[in-house]
């Protein structure tokens, strides 16, 4: 292969450095957990509702693609290698990173100021094993979880930096078909979010029917498809998918998206916790630029019906994030107000969900604020900052004060309309 241009080096290395390097070293801090004292199940106040997390994290098993590869693709498909004993992904000689965040020991302590263990021998088998998941998610009270991917083995732009595009389509469509393995094999407890191969349209409307086909129940997509060499959700490379999606009620869904790479907002010098305690939060604030653009590209007029959820990113952000944006749409806006036809609120109302987990603000006093209707949880387990242990004693602080009718909106209800839950 001739040397790659910039671009595709970029894609390339996108999936190597999905986690910094430093999250794998040695150190941090052991969080000792008092594990039957704090993972009890389901606190009886919330008797009769099935809790639904919205952001989880499903670590990809050592064989989920080479034990489903067709004939003649086994030897091409990702696997994982220890090296320097680390856990990383190959695609042939392409290094894809490392498995994935999971700091949740497998003796139940948490790691604290690291972003996982080395190594899947460490880690909580919950993270890529179906059996202790579910048993992790009935210790925590959780009836039901959205799944996120873990690693970067799934990323469109390094899966194309490969110069394979059928083997890059092989490895999303099995990834998808194990996921929907997963979702009947909980027993419709967890549901994986689809990936889909949008850098061609043909392959990306055929995927998506084929995964509405399946009974998944979402997808998860870039919020600036631009990056990889992709056309905007603005150009028609879109237009049936999305109307596909608003036709079908099958969501969006943006998890810690930014327009902008937090990395250029942090001082020089700081060390890996530093740096890594502001990126955080300026991902999780940043998928106010996922919502504004929505907001003010049309799309949502052109297609009623879809749905999107802004995940892992907080909720506390909203209220001004859209009361900045209804000051925009006065100032800046009035010349397009022939194509946007709703204000932000309204926008907000009709299409979008948001998530808290560690939140206590938001969730205690600005339900009203957001719309008791509009406001999901979630755990983010096993990943670093994660609520783990004290889910339901969280829980019971902040939705306490509610009535149970808006404690099961918000624990339940919300995240079955947007996913479309069977239950």
């Amino acid at each position: 292969m001739a040397d790659a241009d910039p671009k595709t080096k970029e894609m390339e290395d996108s999936a190597k450095q999905y986690w910094s390097e430093t999250g794998w070293t040695e150190g941090g801090v052991i969080r000792e957990v008092d594990y039957e004292q704090e993972n009890k199940g389901l606190d009886p106040m919330f008797e009769g509702i099935k809790i639904v997390d919205t952001d989880s994290h499903i670590t990809e098993a050592p064989d989920l693609f080479t034990s489903r590869a067709p004939a003649g693709m086994k030897d091409k498909m990702p696997h994982i290698k220890r090296i320097n004993g680390t856990d990383r992904w190959f695609v042939g000689d392409k290094d894809f990173g490392t498995t994935g965040g999971n700091v949740i020991r497998k003796d139940n302590n948490k790691l604290l100021g690291r972003l996982a263990f080395p190594n899947l021998d460490n880690a909580h088998p919950g993270g890529h094993e179906l059996k202790p998941r579910l048993q992790a998610m009935d210790d925590m009270g959780i009836h039901a979880q959205i799944g996120f991917q873990n690693s970067g083995v799934t990323q469109v732009g390094s899966l194309l930096a490969l110069g394979d595009n059928d083997l890059a389509l092989k490895i999303i469509q099995i990834y998808n078909d194990a996921s929907a393995e997963m979702q009947e094999a909980s027993g419709q407890r967890i549901f994986n979010m689809a990936h889909l191969p949008y850098w061609d349209k043909a392959l990306l409307d055929a995927e998506a029917r084929r995964c509405h086909e399946m009974g998944l129940k979402g997808f998860v997509l870039p919020d600036t498809p631009e990056m990889f060499g992709v056309p905007s959700f603005c150009t028609d490379h879109w237009t049936d998918f999305l109307e596909m999606c608003s036709d079908t009620g099958m969501p969006l869904n943006f998890h810690l998206n930014a327009a902008t790479d937090p990395n250029r907002l942090t001082w020089k010098g700081f060390q890996f916790e530093q740096l890594l305690a502001v990126t955080a939060t300026m991902f999780h604030i940043g998928n106010a630029a996922t919502m504004g653009n929505w907001m003010v590209s049309g799309r949502l007029d052109q297609f009623p019906g879809l749905k999107i959820g802004l995940i892992e990113s907080g909720a506390g952000w909203v209220p001004f994030a859209i009361e900045a944006l209804e000051h925009q749409f006065r100032e800046m806006l009035p010349i397009m107000r022939d194509v946007l036809k709703k204000e932000p609120w309204d926008y907000f109302r009709d299409h979008f969900w948001c998530t808290f987990w560690f939140e206590k603000v938001a969730p205690k006093h600005m339900l009203e604020i957001i719309g008791v209707d509009k406001v999901m949880f979630e755990t983010d387990f096993p990943h670093p900052t994660s609520l783990y242990p004290g889910v339901q004693a969280h829980l019971k602080d902040v939705l306490g004060g509610y009535s149970y009718e808006v404690q099961k909106k918000v624990l339940q209800d919300n995240a079955v309309k947007l996913y479309n839950l069977p239950f």
